[in-house]
């Protein structure tokens, strides 16, 4: 199903990216649920899907994550399932990241989704990065609040809180309904009536991460091994102080590494194309040969898709897939495959002809990146 956002995004990215929030009644014209709770509640029962129960009873909150393997004791209020990274694993469900895709594919995260039952959510408290909250089946209020310093807690070791605050956005919201909440803006959300929601995350990683990246990739690839050197040392009064020179020269020693546009370059790619949930990779049995992919691509006109929540995306003209770059010099062709879900000779171009080419994408769809729908 194709669902279309009613919002002018010109307006959007001047007005409220990353600056306020917004509440868009209708956003989804006649919302149909991708997925029932029922099946949410399946997923939430598989190993390799993250999920996380959260319950919350006369103030005592509790949290408990998945596989889960029953839900009769829950009750009938005051308790949520959450499941991240359901566009991997349900196809429908991930048919709601398309519309967002304008706001760039690198720094779109994941579908996560949950379901509340009367009185459910996981209390107030605030992301340090963007999300669009889309209301399923039933009824929820959402309460939004300035953004202003807030000590957060821990009611629960695995749950983050704040403190109530005053709210500039207190709605009900209906089926169809999106709310967008930019980063430090406290919010909560609870139940009136069983519901599902639908959160679309967007990544923003932390200087932490990018260095220990970084860093992590000069060693897998034994850069870096340029050692300090002093030819024009000289006698110091203090042999305990690093001069300010001395200073400088290692601190443009590091800076040299990350200024260096193909490193930098290669490194991004392969850090941001890594997907940070699992991934529902079913590798085709048999393998597939190179002729056979030419065949049913240009023969037979099939058509090719690309996994759900795989990150293929380009940097300058390096293209990088799941956090390998992807050796070829076919440009149009690798960009076709990162700019589009799914792919037709047509689309691929000239590239269809060369063997080097159907040879890594052969070894794409082997790998259970990309697949031919059966």
């Amino acid at each position: 199903m194709d669902y279309k956002l009613n919002l002018d995004w010109q307006s959007f990215l001047d007005s409220h990216w990353q600056k306020r929030p917004l509440l868009i009644k209708n956003g989804f014209s006649d919302f149909i649920d991708p997925l029932s709770p029922d099946e949410l509640a399946g997923l939430a029962m598989e190993e390799e899907v993250d999920s996380r129960l959260v319950s919350n009873k006369a103030g005592n909150w509790q949290v408990s994550h998945g596989p889960f393997e029953r839900y009769d004791h829950l009750g009938e209020e005051n308790w949520s399932i959450l499941v991240q990274a359901v566009d991997h694993w349900h196809h429908p469900s991930a048919a709601l990241m398309k519309p967002f895709r304008v706001l760039s594919d690198w720094r779109m995260d994941d579908l996560m989704v949950s379901y509340s039952v009367p009185g459910g959510g996981v209390g107030p408290h605030l992301d340090q990065y963007d999300v669009f909250i889309i209301q399923g089946v039933g009824r929820r209020q959402w309460r939004v609040g300035e953004k202003v310093p807030m000590k957060q807690h821990c009611p629960h070791p695995d749950l983050l809180q704040v403190q109530p605050f005053d709210a500039i956005i207190d709605e009900e919201m209906e089926p169809g309904d999106i709310l967008y909440i930019p980063p430090g803006f406290p919010h909560e959300g609870y139940a009136i009536e069983p519901s599902l929601n639908y959160s679309v995350g967007f990544r923003a990683p932390n200087s932490r991460e990018l260095l220990s990246s970084f860093a992590d990739y000069l060693i897998a690839n034994e850069l870096g091994s340029y050692r300090y050197s002093d030819p024009d040392l000289s006698f110091r009064d203090n042999p305990a102080e690093i001069l300010q020179g001395e200073q400088i020269k290692l601190r443009e020693m590091m800076e040299s590494m990350i200024s260096e546009p193909e490193i930098f370059r290669k490194w991004l790619g392969t850090f941001i194309s890594q997907s940070r949930h699992e991934l529902d990779i079913a590798p085709p049995e048999p393998e597939y040969k190179p002729e056979e992919v030419y065949e049913l691509l240009k023969s037979q006109q099939e058509t090719l898709y690309r996994l759900n929540g795989l990150r293929a995306l380009r940097v300058g003209d390096h293209f990088f897939v799941n956090g390998e770059q992807l050796a070829t010099e076919c440009y149009h062709a690798a960009d076709s495959l990162c700019r589009h879900q799914a792919v037709t000779a047509e689309l691929l171009g000239d590239a269809i002809d060369d063997v080097n080419f159907i040879a890594l994408l052969t070894e794409l769809v082997n790998n259970g990146y990309w697949y031919f729908d059966d």
